[in-house]
C-alpha cells in the first residue's frame, strides 16, 4: 500500500464515527432558512467546531452555504453548498459522506480569486462571516477578499442560535458520553483516598475517557479557549481562584497551566471536588461530585445540601419554560438567603455570575443561567447546572447536564445514579 486510504478512518472495532449525512443535510438546510430570515445571502463557515457541525469534519477550508428563497429555491446565494478545502481534500470528501455528501467538495482557490469562484456559482451578494468566532486578522482577510461582493455581515449569532437545539442524534452522543463519564467517577472512587494527589486521580479518570475515544480537546467559545476537562481540587486547593471564569480555580500544575488539578494531596475529612467532562464524538457532558477521605463535617454537609437545593430551584424555573435570567435571580436570591452571598461561585471578589451554562460541541454555549439571558432554555437545549460554594478551606457543589424536552427538564448525566457525596 503506497498511501493512506479512507478505510483507515474508523472508530473502535471499525465503527463508522462520521456524522450521518442526514444530519449534515438537515443542518445545512436549517442554516439556509435562518440566513433567508436574516436577509443574508449566504454564510462562509470557517470556525473548526462549526465546520464539523455543518460539513462533518474540520479540515482546513471554508464551507459556503447559500440562503434559500421563500419557496425553498436558491436566490442570490449561489447554486448549492460547497466546501472549499486546502487540506485534506480527500479526507474532507470522505468525512462529508463520500459520494452521498450533501455539499460539493472542491479545492480552495487562491484567496484573491474566492469572490470570482463564488460568482461562477451564481453568487451575487456577499456571504456572512463568523466575526464573533474567528480571530479578527483572519476574518479581515476574507472580508477584504470578498469586498467586491459587498460588506460581509456577521452570522455568528445565527450559527449559535441553530446549535442551541440538539437533534435526537446529538442527544444520543451526549447520553453515550454520560455513560463513560459515570465510569470516570467510579475510577476516581477506586483509586482516590488520603495521600493521593489531584493529578493522580485525574489520570485515572483520563484513562477511562481516552480509552473510549476522547480526542483530547475541550472546545470553548470564549477567549482564551482553554479549560481542563478534569478538575479535581482537594481541600484548600478548592479555594484558590484562577484566570478561568468559573467557581473553581485550583492550583494547576504550574503557572502556565494555572487552573485545575495540581500536586495537592487529599487530607482526612477535607472536601474533594471532582468536576469531570467527557466528550463523545465531540459532544460534551459536565458533572460534579464531592468526595472525602473519612467524613465531612456537619458544616460542609450543610453547604452541600444547600447547593443541591439551589440546583433544584434553578431546574424548576427552567422546567417551567421561564427565562434563564429568572433562574439566576431565584437561585442567587436563595443562596443569599442561606448565607452564601460572598461564597457563591467563588469567594469575593473572585466570583462568577452564573449558575449554569449550555453545553454541546463547546463547553460554554448559550444561553446561560445569568443576568441578561431573558429567554428560556429552548426545547432541545442542553445545560450544565452547577451551583457551588467556595471557601478558603475548600469547595463543594453539585452539577449535572440536563436537556429540556417536551415534558420539561431531564438529566442526561448521572442524576440520582451517583450520590452527591462519596467516601473513601
Amino acid at each position: 500500500m503506497t498511501t493512506w486510504t479512507t478505510d483507515d478512518l474508523v472508530g473502535p472495532e471499525g465503527e463508522d464515527w462520521r456524522v450521518p449525512v442526514s444530519e449534515l443535510a438537515h443542518r445545512q438546510k436549517g442554516l439556509a432558512n435562518l440566513l433567508r430570515e436574516a436577509g443574508v445571502a449566504g454564510a462562509l463557515i470557517q470556525h473548526p467546531v462549526d465546520l464539523y457541525y455543518y460539513s462533518g469534519g474540520r479540515q482546513d477550508g471554508s464551507l459556503f452555504v447559500p440562503a434559500t428563497g421563500a419557496g425553498g429555491s436558491v436566490e442570490t446565494g449561489g447554486n448549492g453548498p460547497v466546501a472549499f478545502v486546502r487540506r485534506s481534500l480527500k479526507r474532507a470528501q470522505f468525512e462529508a459522506g463520500g459520494d452521498d455528501a450533501p455539499h460539493e467538495v472542491v479545492a480552495f482557490p487562491r484567496l484573491s480569486l474566492l469572490a470570482d469562484a463564488l460568482r461562477q456559482r451564481g453568487v451575487t451578494d456577499v456571504p456572512g462571516l463568523q466575526f464573533g468566532e474567528a480571530p479578527g486578522t483572519f476574518t479581515a482577510r476574507f472580508a477584504q477578499a470578498l469586498s467586491s461582493l459587498g460588506d460581509a455581515p456577521d452570522i455568528t449569532s445565527t450559527v449559535h442560535a441553530q446549535r442551541e437545539i440538539k437533534s435526537a442524534w446529538e442527544l444520543e452522543q451526549m447520553e453515550t458520553a454520560a455513560a463513560v463519564q459515570f465510569r470516570m467517577f467510579e475510577a476516581v472512587h477506586a483509586v482516590g483516598g488520603e495521600g493521593m494527589t489531584e493529578l493522580d486521580m485525574v489520570a485515572a479518570a483520563e484513562a477511562v475517557s481516552r480509552s473510549e475515544g476522547f480526542g483530547g480537546n475541550v472546545q470553548m467559545r470564549r477567549y482564551p479557549l482553554q479549560c481542563d476537562r478534569g478538575v479535581i481540587v482537594a481541600g484548600r486547593a478548592g479555594g484558590i481562584p484562577s484566570f478561568f471564569d468559573s467557581a473553581i480555580g485550583g492550583t494547576g500544575a504550574h503557572p502556565l497551566s494555572g487552573m485545575g488539578s495540581g500536586f495537592t494531596k487529599v487530607k482526612l475529612n477535607e472536601p474533594v471536588l471532582v468536576d469531570l467532562v467527557h466528550a463523545h464524538r465531540g459532544y460534551m457532558v459536565d458533572a460534579t461530585r464531592i468526595f472525602v477521605a473519612g467524613s465531612l463535617s456537619p458544616e460542609w454537609n450543610q453547604r452541600l445540601e444547600d447547593m443541591v437545593t439551589v440546583k433544584e430551584t434553578v431546574v424548576d424555573v427552567l422546567d417551567q419554560g421561564r427565562p434563564c435570567s429568572d433562574a439566576w435571580e431565584e437561585g442567587y436570591a436563595l443562596a443569599v438567603e442561606l448565607g452564601y452571598s460572598d461564597h457563591l461561585m467563588g469567594t469575593s471578589p473572585d466570583q462568577s455570575r452564573f449558575l449554569g451554562h449550555s453545553i454541546g460541541l463547546q463547553l460554554d454555549e448559550s444561553p446561560v443561567v445569568a443576568a441578561g439571558f431573558d429567554r428560556p432554555l429552548p426545547v432541545g437545549g442542553t445545560m450544565a447546572i452547577e451551583p457551588k460554594v467556595v471557601y478558603a478551606e475548600g469547595s463543594v457543589g453539585s452539577e449535572d447536564t440536563w436537556v429540556r424536552d417536551e415534558e420539561g427538564m431531564c438529566p442526561i448525566t448521572a442524576g440520582g445514579g451517583l450520590p452527591w457525596l462519596m467516601e473513601w
